[in-house]
Formats: structure tokens, C-alpha cells, sequence
């Protein structure tokens, strides 16, 4: 070992960790490879990093990891260790009952994504140990599966999460997501229905499924958020309030999807959707608290009222090709955007819990195509 070496060598403290070269060069110090440094990280575990150009620059890494080490209190290093040694299902487990904000359908799907995709391949593996590479192998069995491409993110979105929460809250060092590719998901093509097949819907429809189609059409509910027709929900002439949704499998009602308990999103309210509220409640009334639907069995409709009287109205109508009940907030998307509403009021209008996956389903419907971007350019020009 040269002078230089054994210099730098004596100011590692016990519990730093080393450095040193994987070369087999006669005097590593003046050769150009770089050096590695080997260590143990706050809960414990052994790491090698390689790739410092000079001894300074390893020794200096390892004085930041120590120091960091030092100042971890005991209790808070404990709890890294723990995490870390925690196995993913134990631990994906813990994380979803700590999402209070989820509202019941959301554990529903992240439950389904978890069993069908997630957990057969990592359900045994310590959190401790994720790195990039693990996450990749993962990616690739989805692929080998032939697991579809909005599933594949689904499951990517979810591993993502969890396990990132853990490198949050220190039981991973690194983040395993670094420099990964995820799944690209692009929607499918949508279908839109026209304006005579919605009329045409309305009119072979039950009064009760025109409040649907009408709430979705116009206004941009869900399913679950139309179920919850409610006069108080009117808090202006041109302005629906959304404030919950008709859970359904068990129809009550529950907070919003992307939103926590009390918190609502508005949205404008056509005057045709304000008349065709008013007009039903003239004719069946409401209850007490302002809910217009129900059944004969239950207090509020669900998914099971919807898909046999949407079947009906369907065929009644004469409508063969493929709409369902979602389609018609493509057109109240496709409507906004194309009378030059901003896809940002749209997004929020919607409840989107960003405006990525609106960008991605609509954009394509907003009027600043390219091609009319380049005529408006060349006006300007």
C-alpha cells in the first residue's frame, strides 16, 4: 500500500466504512481507475459504491454517510431497520390501511391490483432490498405475462407507492425508481356518442336515467356521483356541487374518488341539466335530505339499476355499437374542449387527479390542433 494510501487510510474511523480499487494495478494509487467504497447505511445493511475518481472524493462520501449515520437518533434508525426488513406484502399491507383518504372503491382496485400482479411475484421479498434492477425484472414478467398495457401501469403506479413510501420513511436507501421506464399507457380510442344518440338515449330511457345521462352528459359526473342527485347540490343557477358518490356494492354514500372526507369539487350546470333536475323532483319528489333516485329496494340506485336500464334504452333506441354509461362524459369532455374551454378546468371539473391522464384521453380533442396551430402561426407571420 503506498504513503497516500496508508494516509487516508488512518483517518477512517471505526464504523466509516473503506475505500479502495478493484483493479489489479502494480501501484493503485497512480492508476486510472476509480475507486469504490464499501459501508454500512443506516439500517445496517452492506453497500459498495463505485465510480470516485479520486481517494478525496470516496473519503469524502464516506464522511457524509457517517455523519448521517451519527445524526440518526437511535429510536429513528430502528425504525429504518425494521421497514427495511419488512417483507413487501407485510409491509403493502400496513401502507393500505394507513391511506384513510382512499375512499372504499379505491381499496377495492388497489386490493385487485396488488392479488392479480403485484404480490405473486414480490409479495416475499424485504423492502430492504428493492433496487432499480428489481423493479425492472418486474416490469419485464408483466411483459412476459402479456398482461395488458393499462394493467401493467396500474400495477407499476401501485409497486411505485408503496414502495416508495418505504425509501421515504428510510427503509430504503435509494430510490429503486431512479432511471426506470414505466409502461406506457395509451387509451385507447374513445367513442363519443353524438348529440341525436344521447337525445335519442333520453327518450327511450326512464325519467330517473335521464337525471343520469343528463348529470354526465352535461355536467361530467361518474356513475357513482350522478346515483347522488340532490336538489341542495344546486348551489347556484349554473353550478352543480359534487360532494359524494353511491358506493356500488354497497350503496351508501361515500367521499369522492382523489378526495378526502368533506372535500367537493363544482362543476357549471347547464340550464337544460337545472330544468331536467327540477322537473323530476316536480314529478317524483325528493327525501328529506334532496336525493332524487332510488328503487323500490334500496334508498339509492347502483351499478346493477344502471347496466339493466342503460341495456334497455339502448336497444329500445336502436343503438348497436359500443357506448356505455362512461361514454357520455367523453362528451362533456369533448364538448368543453371543443368550444375552446381550457383542459384545465376541464381536468378539474371531471375530478382527475392530475391532468396527465386528461392530456392523454383528450387531447386530441382540443382545437388547438397542429395544424391549426400553424395556420394561427402563419397569420401571425
Amino acid at each position: 500500500m503506498s504513503q497516500e494510501t496508508c494516509t487516508l487510510a488512518t483517518q477512517l474511523i471505526r464504523g466509516m466504512g473503506s475505500f479502495f480499487k478493484n483493479c489489479a494495478c502494480a501501484r493503485q494509487s497512480r492508476c486510472s481507475h476509480p475507486y469504490a467504497i464499501r459501508y454500512r447505511d443506516a439500517t445496517g445493511r452492506q453497500r459498495e459504491e463505485m465510480g470516485y475518481a479520486t481517494q478525496q472524493s470516496a473519503l469524502d462520501r464516506l464522511n457524509k454517510v457517517y455523519e448521517e449515520k451519527r445524526n440518526t437518533p437511535r429510536q429513528q434508525a430502528d425504525l429504518k431497520r425494521q421497514i427495511g426488513k419488512q417483507r413487501f406484502g407485510q409491509y403493502a399491507s400496513t401502507w393500505l390501511t394507513r391511506q384513510r383518504h382512499y375512499a372504499p372503491g379505491s381499496v377495492r382496485s388497489v386490493n385487485q391490483v396488488l392479488n392479480s400482479q403485484v404480490l405473486p411475484v414480490l409479495e416475499s421479498r424485504r423492502m430492504n432490498t428493492f433496487t432499480s434492477t428489481v423493479v425492472e425484472d418486474f416490469v419485464m414478467s408483466m411483459e412476459e405475462r402479456s398482461v395488458g398495457l393499462a394493467a401493467q401501469q396500474n400495477a407499476f403506479d401501485t409497486l411505485k407507492k408503496i414502495v416508495l413510501d418505504a425509501h421515504r420513511r428510510g427503509g430504503i436507501t435509494e430510490d429503486p425508481f431512479d432511471g426506470v421506464i414505466p409502461p406506457e399507457y395509451i387509451p385507447r380510442k374513445i367513442t363519443i356518442p353524438a348529440l341525436d344518440e344521447i337525445h335519442a338515449l333520453k327518450e327511450a330511457g326512464s325519467d330517473a336515467l335521464r337525471i343520469i345521462i343528463d348529470l354526465m352528459s352535461g355536467c361530467g359526473l361518474r356513475n357513482g356521483e350522478a346515483y347522488a342527485a340532490n336538489l341542495e347540490r344546486m348551489v347556484a343557477d349554473d353550478v352543480y356541487r359534487i360532494t359524494e358518490q353511491i358506493e356500488g356494492k354497497t350503496r351508501q354514500p361515500s367521499r369522492l374518488k382523489h378526495r378526502k372526507p368533506g372535500e367537493f369539487r363544482e362543476s357549471p350546470m347547464p340550464s337544460t341539466v337545472r330544468e331536467s333536475l327540477l322537473r323530476y323532483e316536480k314529478e317524483y319528489g325528493a327525501d328529506a335530505d334532496g336525493y332524487l333516485l332510488r328503487t323500490q329496494r334500496s334508498a339509492y340506485w347502483a351499478h346493477t339499476t344502471l347496466q339493466y336500464q342503460w341495456g334497455t334504452a339502448k336497444k329500445r333506441a336502436g343503438i348497436t355499437r359500443r357506448l356505455t354509461t362512461y361514454s357520455l362524459r367523453h362528451f362533456f369532455a369533448s364538448n368543453c374542449l371543443g368550444r375552446g374551454i381550457p383542459i384545465t378546468d376541464v381536468a378539474e371539473w371531471m375530478g382527475h387527479k392530475n391532468i396527465t391522464m386528461t392530456f392523454k384521453i383528450y387531447r386530441h380533442l382540443m382545437p388547438a390542433s397542429i395544424g391549426r396551430a400553424a395556420r394561427l402561426l402563419n397569420e401571425g407571420l
